[in-house]
């Protein structure tokens, strides 16, 4: 069942939000809305201001300019706000001398309460031993304890950071179906991340941080169809003329009777070129997520 907690405010808007640290513009006029219920991916490399946005939602640090609420709530009201949400650092650190499973009761006990069977299959799922002491945990398993506390809790807004810096794959795609569930919950994950991968897998939205701003903020498909796509075809005979068709770039002759271009833009013009000659095999491919980072970044972003 759908939560309805805070679902007549955004679960996350930030307006105009800015942050110097001394002469350093880490934040500059950042301005989003998340709607109640969204998975919402944020991408950049590091140094683009994601962590310092975090911060700022979270309330840890004070905008140098404009304002930012969780359900309505002003971020700057720590203990209402918090209330409301889960969070997973990318560094986590854990009670040394306590075992994952005392770890988790206490969170439990101080956030918004928890599912405990939930908790328990999460347990089991992730793979980790909750009867052991924290300091024995490797990096992944301290990662895996603060994620069970996350998705197990009741808040309507998870914040994750990074969060799957430590798992091995297989755990990734443990956490891929758990963000389904939160996301069939009613939960709104807000997920900060350079994984390309998994932000095309999980998330509805995706905004694009380039130091300090907001240079896109769109869907999946949406921001997908903003950039070029490639397009392959095998033809008898004449090949297709598609010289001045609109949005029909970078023709290159394959050899063979084969051609390959780009395509940026609605693909009703190339089409009807391509009608009027003999295509015997037509492919086209999207570009993936990571080739429109690329695009905004330059092939340093690797």
């Amino acid at each position: 069942m759908r939560s309805t907690i805070g679902t007549s405010h955004a679960a996350v808007q930030a307006t105009g939000l800015t942050k110097r640290f001394g002469r350093t513009l880490a934040l500059d006029d950042l301005s989003l809305s998340v709607p109640a219920g969204e998975v919402f991916g944020f991408l950049g490399p590091n140094g683009a201001g994601k962590s310092t946005t975090i911060r700022l939602l979270l309330g840890s640090i004070h905008p140098s300019a404009g304002t930012a609420t969780v359900f309505g709530v002003p971020v700057a009201d720590v203990r209402r706000a918090h209330r409301l949400l889960g969070y997973v650092p990318g560094d986590v650190a854990l009670w040394p001398e306590m075992t994952g499973g005392e770890i988790l009761e206490l969170l439990a006990r101080v956030g918004r309460g928890t599912d405990p069977g939930y908790r328990t299959e999460l347990v089991r799922r992730f793979e980790v031993d909750p009867d052991k002491p924290a300091k024995t945990y490797s990096t992944g398993n301290r990662q895996k304890i603060a994620l069970i506390a996350a998705f197990a809790c009741k808040a309507p807004l998870l914040v994750l950071d990074e969060p799957t810096s430590g798992l091995d794959p297989l755990m990734e795609q443990v956490f891929r179906q758990c963000v389904a569930e939160a996301r069939e919950r009613g939960q709104t994950v807000f997920l900060s991340s350079h994984q390309l991968a998994e932000v095309e897998a999980v998330c509805d939205r995706v905004g694009i941080l380039r130091a300090g701003r907001l240079v896109e903020i769109a869907g999946i498909a949406e921001l997908r169809r903003l950039h070029r796509t490639t397009v392959e075809i095998g033809h008898r005979g004449p090949e297709p003329s598609l010289v001045d068709i609109p949005g029909v770039l970078e023709v290159e002759r394959l050899g063979g009777d084969r051609l390959r271009f780009t395509l940026s833009g609605p693909p009703g013009p190339a089409l009807r070129a391509l009608a009027a000659a003999d295509v015997t095999t037509l492919s086209m491919r999207e570009p993936t997520l990571e080739e429109i980072f690329l695009g905004y970044y330059g092939e340093n972003a690797r």
